[in-house]
């Protein structure tokens, strides 16, 4: 079955991105059944790694399901662009897609209110419930309902670059706390002068991971900001501490997850990168002088913590609820994103941590020696999320409404008064909770 991808997208270095083909303007009409018997379905995505994996997900379907072939198409916009145009279209009613990826932290943009502009998705994902990482699905939920199917887990991990640590005479395989981790990390310092882990300032991270094992949160249950509770001030003090001493230092960019950023990993200027199991990816394909030199490991935790980690970064496909396709756009999507085909490719084609949990188990997947990631670490990613499985906590800010604007304050203003200008924390997050609750009339 043939499919069209339309990107319409600035080239940037960072993703790497080819644009296939050049697009404005208006967008095609309600799909209809074709003459073929197939249906046409307009999707939107904002990675066009995303694309990529969707279209092969449409093979296989089409594959297992000839009574019911789908002609998928996909137009890549840039991530900004393609929220905004989303939003403009769920106002008006008009001109969306069948389906759509929303970033995690806009997901709860649209969501809102009591009649959410998106499909309900419980039915679509019951073949699938027992065996998906619940934290994951809750992400993109609210009052019981699935409104959006995950993409990955996104556990915290660490990747040590294990070379630069031993010639600091550091075992990372002794690193459980954030106590170990720094202590560690001034050691590393101090020993060669580089950094050892990262404080970020254009992505907010570490910080919810840190206040989740802490047993706090940024939004109440009533839709309340708090972000000066004392679990977000000891978390985002922690982290202070640990950039005081020497442990973590900001990186260019503003996170790991930057050109700029993975230059300065791959030249062996930092050592221990705490972030998302996603980010193998970056590391195979933007890192290629740190092949066979890093390790992954579990992320830090607060001692005594029931949260290990929670998933952080991810992207939530959903079904507008107005599509004329919707319940076959349902059927598909839980398939290309909760089945354990789907989440074979997920690891196989992007490098992700799968949400369905029976992957983990598969060794000929995870095991596979001629996998690439697989080839690149000398650590197995899914021992790590098999001995951290149990541990897997949802924080609940992220699914809230308020978090968009929570997390922006924190992006734009917040990370960088604080890491960069050397604000108090206390002082920066009372000025931030001040700000907030003017901002959401609270």
């Amino acid at each position: 079955m043939t499919r069209l991808r339309t990107t319409v997208s600035m080239l940037t270095a960072a993703l790497a991105v080819t644009a296939l083909a050049a697009c404005g303007g208006s967008q095609p009409e309600a799909p209809v059944k074709n003459a073929d018997g197939s249906t046409t379905l307009n999707m939107w995505t904002f990675a066009d790694v995303h694309a990529t994996y969707y279209e092969e997900m449409a093979e296989r379907w089409n594959e297992a399901n000839p009574d019911q072939e789908i002609q998928l198409e996909v137009t890549v916009y840039p991530y900004d662009d393609m929220h905004n145009k989303l939003q403009l279209a769920v106002n008006s009613g008009e001109g969306l897609p069948d389906v759509v990826d929303i970033e995690v932290n806009k997901f709860a943009n649209f969501v809102k209110g009591g009649n959410p502009p998106l499909l309900d998705l419980t039915e679509a994902a019951a073949p699938y419930k027992d065996d998906v990482v619940q934290a994951r699905l809750d992400l993109y939920s609210k009052d019981g309902k699935i409104y959006g199917f995950p993409t990955h887990v996104g556990a915290f991990t660490t990747f040590y670059n294990t070379e630069a640590l031993e010639g600091a005479g550091i075992d990372y395989t002794t690193i459980k706390t954030w106590d170990d981790f720094q202590e560690a990390g001034v050691k590393y310092h101090e020993e060669t002068g580089k950094a050892f882990g990262v404080a970020s300032t254009s992505v907010m991270f570490l910080e919810p991971l840190i206040t989740a094992q802490l047993g706090g949160q940024y939004i109440d249950a009533d839709g309340t900001v708090q972000v000066n509770s004392p679990e977000v001030v000891e978390a985002l003090s922690m982290m202070k501490d640990m950039q005081d001493a020497g442990a973590v230092s900001t990186i260019p960019g503003g996170s790991p997850d930057s050109e700029e950023a993975y230059g300065a990993i791959n030249d062996g200027d930092y050592a221990a990168i705490v972030y998302p199991a996603w980010y193998t990816s970056r590391f195979v394909d933007y890192m290629p002088d740190l092949e066979g030199k890093v390790a992954i490991a579990p992320a830090p935790v607060v001692e005594g913590a029931e949260v290990q980690t929670i998933g952080g970064g991810g992207t939530g496909a959903a079904v507008p609820a107005v599509s004329p396709n919707k319940d076959l756009a349902a059927q598909w999507l839980a398939f290309a994103k909760l089945s354990p085909e789907a989440n074979v490719a997920v690891w196989e084609v992007l490098g992700f941590d799968p949400v369905n949990m029976a992957v983990w188990e598969d060794e000929e997947v995870t095991k596979n020696p001629d996998n690439k990631f697989n080839k690149y670490f000398q650590t197995n990613l899914f021992d790590v999320l098999n001995e951290v499985k149990d541990g897997i906590g949802h924080f609940e800010s992220f699914s809230d409404p308020n978090w968009p604007t929570v997390d922006d304050t924190f992006r734009t203003v917040t990370l960088n008064e604080i890491y960069e200008n050397g604000t108090p924390v206390q002082e920066a997050l009372d000025q931030t909770q001040a700000d907030l609750q003017n901002q959401l009339g609270q």
